[in-house]
């Protein structure tokens, strides 16, 4: 499901791959069986392709990882956080267009 510069967030590595990090990261919070979640799917993949080198992208499947999910107070997914320094910048919930995701990903940045 996850594309080359996707990387997969889990319950042990969320710690030392997202927080202590220090590029930023973006996670997408979702599960197999969430439609929203396969439609926003691609947007992500192509989202780490163009920012690859500068932020970090990864999907937490919150059914296998629900330690992260409820340390987030991941209500509904698709979820997005996004992580600078270790604390979150941004949220979005819900399918959101590739564009408004690049702005977030653009202020994050700058």
């Amino acid at each position: 499901m996850a594309g080359n510069h996707v990387k997969t967030a889990t319950d042990d590595n969320f710690e030392s791959e997202v927080l202590n990090s220090p590029t930023p990261a973006l996670v997408d919070f979702w599960a197999v069986w969430c439609g929203p979640c396969k439609a926003l799917a691609p947007v992500i993949e192509d989202l780490a392709n163009e920012f690859q080198g500068k932020v970090n992208v990864f999907k937490l499947n919150v059914d296998e990882n629900p330690n992260i999910a409820a340390r987030f107070g991941i209500r509904g997914i698709p979820t997005i956080l996004l992580f600078k320094g270790g604390q979150v910048a941004q949220q979005s919930v819900g399918v959101v267009p590739r564009d408004s995701l690049k702005g977030m990903i653009n202020a994050l940045l700058a």
